[in-house]
C-alpha cells in the first residue's frame, strides 16, 4: 500500500500548497485570475518500508511493524496512532497502539480487518497515514484451556493445537479485567448462555463469563449480571439440563430457567438446608423437558430431587424440591399404570447421614436410557461409599423413559489409602470406573466388581498431582476421547506438567500408559477444559 497524506481538509497524494499574494496589490491581481498560484513541495515523512501487500496473523501472536520514516521533522514533533477498522462488524474502529513501532499482541477478534498508521504533526495538526490489509485467525480456535495458580493467582494458560504453542497468562490482556485469585474451574457452556462469551472463570473471589475468541472480557460478563438479587454468586461449577441450569454459590443452590429466553438466577432454592457445592444432573441426553437434578444436603445427610417445572399448574403446581424418595413418589402419581418411574436395583434404600466427599456428573448409561450417572462419594467415618444415581425427566416426552435409576453401590472403604488427605477423584464415562489419586499414584477401581478394589495405574515418581478429571467433549467427532485422563502435576521444582492418557482403547486400563500428550511450563494446574472448534 503506497502513503496517503492528508492535510487539514482530508487532500491526498503529495500535496502542494498556495502561497498567497500579501499585499493589496498583489490580491487584486489575484482576483482577476484565479488561476494565478505558486506551488511549492510540502516536506512532508514519507514511509519507505510499508507492507505492499496484505499481512496475515493469528490472535495472540505478536505484530511488529517498524516504519523507516525520511524526512519530514524530528520523531517528537508528531503524535502515532495504530488502529484497525474492523470489515466484519460495520467498520468498528479499535486503537491498537499510539507509539511510533507497533509491538501489539493480537487479541482481536477472528476476520478482515483494515489497519492504519496515522502520523499527526503535534503544532499543525497535519497528518500522513498509510493503511494496509490484515488478516487475523485465531491460535485459539481449538486446544487445552489450563487454568493455574500462580501462588493463590489465577492464570490461564492456553496450548493451541493450531499453532502448537503454550500462550501463558492470557488474561493478562484484558483490559481493566479484576485479578481474580483462588482458581476453581474453567468451563465451556456450549448452550443456555451469550454465544459470544460461551467460557466461565470460576474463582473464590467470583465468577465471570470470558469471550470466545481469545478470552477477551467485559464489565457485563461478571456474574453479577446473571443474578436476580443483584448479589454476585460464587459457583464451584454450572451444570446444564432440560430449560435450565444450576449451580451453589456459598451452599445455596440457584436456578436460572433459559426457556426461550436468557434468564437471571432466583434466590437459593433450599431454604431448610445446606447444599453440597456440585448439582448432579443428566449431561448425557439432548432433550429433557422437566429436568430432574439432584442435590445434597449436608445438613441431614441426604440426596434431594430438584425439579423446577413441578411448580407449573399444567403439572398440579407441586412442591419443586424433595428428598429422593419422595421425588420417585410424586414421579409415579404423575404416570400411567404401565409407566415405571424409578428403575435400578443397585441399591434399595437412599442412604442418610453420611457426609458428602465428592460428586461427577458422567455419560455413563447403562440401561441406554440416555440417562447419564451421578457418582456421590459419601462418608461414614472412615468408611467411604458410592452411590450412582440417573436423573431423567419427569415428562418422559423425549430421549428419557424413567425419572431416576439407582444405578449403582460400591463400597470402597478397603481401597488403597482412599481417605487420603488431598486425594483427588474421577469418574469415567466408560463405565463403573473411579480413578483417585494418593501421592504421586493413581489408583482404579471398577465398581461392577463384587468386591472393588484399587488397583495402582501408575505413579509420577514424586510429583504432586494437582488436577486430575475427564473432559466431556461436546464435538461428536470428539466423543471418543471424553475417556482420556487427564492429569496434572507439579514437579519438586515447582513447574506444572499436563499429561494426557487416551483411554478407550485401553478400556480405561493405564497401568503401564505412557502419556499421548503432555506439556511443561505451568504454574499449579487446577482445572483443565478442551476448547473445541465452533463450526
Amino acid at each position: 500500500m503506497g502513503l496517503k497524506t492528508n492535510i487539514l481538509a482530508g487532500l491526498g497524494g503529495h500535496l502542494k500548497y498556495p502561497v498567497l499574494c500579501m499585499t493589496v496589490l498583489a490580491a487584486a491581481g489575484c482576483a482577476g485570475d484565479l488561476g494565478n498560484y505558486t506551488y511549492t513541495e510540502l516536506d512532508g515523512p514519507r514511509v519507505t518500508n510499508w507492507p505492499e501487500t496484505g499481512m496475515e496473523i493469528l490472535t495472540m501472536e505478536q505484530l511488529t511493524l517498524t516504519p523507516e520514516v525520511e524526512g519530514g521533522m524530528e520523531a517528537d514533533n508528531y503524535t502515532y496512532e495504530w488502529k484497525v477498522i474492523d470489515r466484519n462488524n460495520e467498520n468498528a474502529v479499535t486503537v491498537i497502539s499510539e507509539t511510533r513501532d507497533l509491538d501489539y499482541r493480537v487479541t482481536l477478534a477472528p476476520g478482515a480487518y483494515s489497519l492504519y498508521f496515522t502520523m499527526t504533526e503535534k503544532e499543525s495538526g497535519i497528518f500522513w497515514q498509510n493503511t494496509a490489509e490484515l488478516l487475523v485467525s485465531s491460535s485459539m480456535s481449538e486446544g487445552w484451556m489450563v487454568l493455574c495458580s500462580d501462588d493463590g493467582r489465577t492464570c490461564l494458560d492456553f496450548v493451541s493445537k493450531v499453532t502448537s504453542l503454550t500462550y501463558h497468562d492470557v488474561l493478562s490482556d484484558n483490559e481493566g479485567m479484576p485479578q481474580l485469585n483462588g482458581p476453581r474451574k474453567i468451563q465451556w457452556l456450549s448452550s443456555m448462555t451469550d454465544a459470544a462469551s460461551p467460557y466461565y472463570l470460576l474463582t473464590d473471589d467470583g465468577a465471570t463469563r470470558l469471550g470466545k475468541d481469545s478470552f477477551e472480557w467485559k464489565e457485563e460478563y461478571s456474574m453479577l449480571y446473571e443474578s436476580g438479587e443483584g448479589a454476585a454468586l460464587i459457583p464451584h461449577s454450572i451444570v446444564c439440563s432440560g430449560f435450565g441450569k444450576m449451580l451453589v454459590s456459598g451452599t445455596g443452590a440457584h436456578y436460572c430457567e433459559t426457556m426461550g429466553f436468557s434468564g437471571l438466577y432466583g434466590s437459593a432454592v433450599n431454604k431448610d438446608f445446606e447444599a453440597a457445592p456440585t448439582v448432579g444432573a443428566n449431561v448425557l441426553a439432548t432433550q429433557v423437558y422437566a429436568a430432574v437434578y439432584l442435590l445434597y444436603d449436608i445438613t441431614e445427610g441426604r440426596f434431594m430431587g430438584y425439579c423446577p417445572l413441578l411448580e407449573r399448574p399444567d403439572l398440579g403446581s407441586q412442591e419443586p424440591l424433595a428428598d429422593l424418595q419422595t421425588m420417585g413418589e410424586i414421579a409415579e402419581g404423575m404416570a400411567s399404570a404401565d409407566e415405571e418411574s424409578v428403575v435400578g436395583t443397585a441399591f434399595d434404600e437412599y442412604p442418610e447421614g453420611y457426609g458428602f466427599v465428592y460428586m461427577e456428573n458422567t455419560r455413563y448409561d447403562p440401561g441406554n436410557a440416555s440417562m447419564g450417572v451421578t457418582y456421590t462419594i459419601l462418608a461414614d467415618g472412615r468408611n467411604r461409599y458410592v452411590y450412582g444415581i440417573q436423573c431423567g425427566d419427569m415428562l418422559r416426552y423425549a430421549d428419557c423413559p424413567y425419572v431416576i435409576g439407582k444405578a449403582c453401590y460400591a463400597d470402597i472403604s478397603a481401597c488403597t489409602d482412599i481417605t487420603g488427605e488431598g486425594n483427588l477423584f474421577a469418574f469415567s464415562s466408560l463405565g463403573n470406573f473411579l480413578y483417585y489419586t494418593s501421592g504421586s499414584s493413581v489408583y482404579r477401581v471398577d465398581m461392577s466388581e463384587e468386591t472393588p478394589h484399587a488397583v495402582l495405574q501408575f505413579d509420577l515418581g514424586g510429583e504432586t498431582i494437582t488436577c486430575l478429571k475427564f473432559n466431556l467433549y461436546q464435538n461428536s467427532e470428539n466423543s471418543m476421547k471424553s475417556y482420556d485422563l487427564i492429569v496434572g502435576s507439579m514437579k519438586a521444582g515447582g513447574e506444572g506438567v499436563l499429561r494426557i492418557y487416551e483411554g478407550y482403547a485401553s478400556s480405561g486400563n493405564f497401568i503401564g500408559a505412557v502419556p499421548a500428550e503432555q506439556y511443561g511450563g505451568f504454574d499449579r494446574i487446577v482445572d483443565v477444559t478442551y476448547k473445541e472448534r465452533v463450526y
